[in-house]
């Protein structure tokens, strides 16, 4: 099975969502599956800790799960323009993997979410681009081939999906996806893997 790394950090859950309906379009393509991974919290107390293991949600990931994927989509929300402490803080753990070049030539893309129209989406987005370029990763982006990208009215870019978080109140805990957003988000998901699929192929012989 090709495996499809989708490593994000969610704070209230609209990232997580993206994830998952990424998941969606990875396993809509035959012989392919998507790995959901997430990211501990940092804090500025270094008493603070947490298990192992978090109490819902995707699991942890481990340095592992970048060794054997065959490619890999990120998601964060948008801090201040850029990509939340929590995944920056796991990227500056992948030296090891940057030497080895374990990361090099696989395909991998970027997602985001924010809390207004003009919360900082594209330049979050590029923010998490650099790390995987300096992995020697292959970007996929969402191209306008895709009748979203001119139809939305919220979320979407061709650097990678985007979500606008259009609560109703401070205190609502809800949050909903236009249409497409989510065609968008399961787009991106489809077509990585599909070139992952193709660049684990193994060449033709010429006859």
């Amino acid at each position: 099975m090709l495996n499809i790394l989708i490593l994000y950090y969610s704070r209230n859950g609209s990232t997580r969502t993206m994830a998952q309906h990424i998941a969606r379009g990875v396993s809509a393509v035959t012989g392919a599956e998507a790995t959901l991974r997430t990211v501990p919290s940092v804090s500025a107390n270094c008493e603070s800790t947490e298990e192992n293991v978090p109490n819902d949600g995707d699991i942890y990931c481990t340095h592992e799960d970048l060794q054997v994927c065959d490619g890999l989509i990120l998601g964060s929300p948008t801090r201040f323009g850029n990509m939340a402490a929590p995944l920056k803080y796991f990227l500056d753990s992948t030296t090891q993997q940057w030497l080895n070049g374990e990361l090099i030539n696989k395909p991998a893309a970027v997602f985001t979410s924010t809390g207004s129209m003009h919360g900082g989406q594209e330049t979050t987005l590029l923010s998490m681009m650099l790390p995987l370029l300096h992995h020697g990763m292959l970007m996929v982006g969402v191209p306008y081939s895709e009748p979203a990208l001119h139809t939305t009215t919220s979320g979407g870019t061709p650097y990678g999906p985007s979500h606008v978080d259009m609560k109703v109140s401070n205190t609502d805990t809800q949050t909903s996806f236009s249409d497409e957003e989510i065609q968008i988000c399961q787009s991106l998901g489809t077509r990585l893997t599909n070139i992952a699929k193709k660049m684990s192929a193994p060449p033709k012989k010429c006859v």
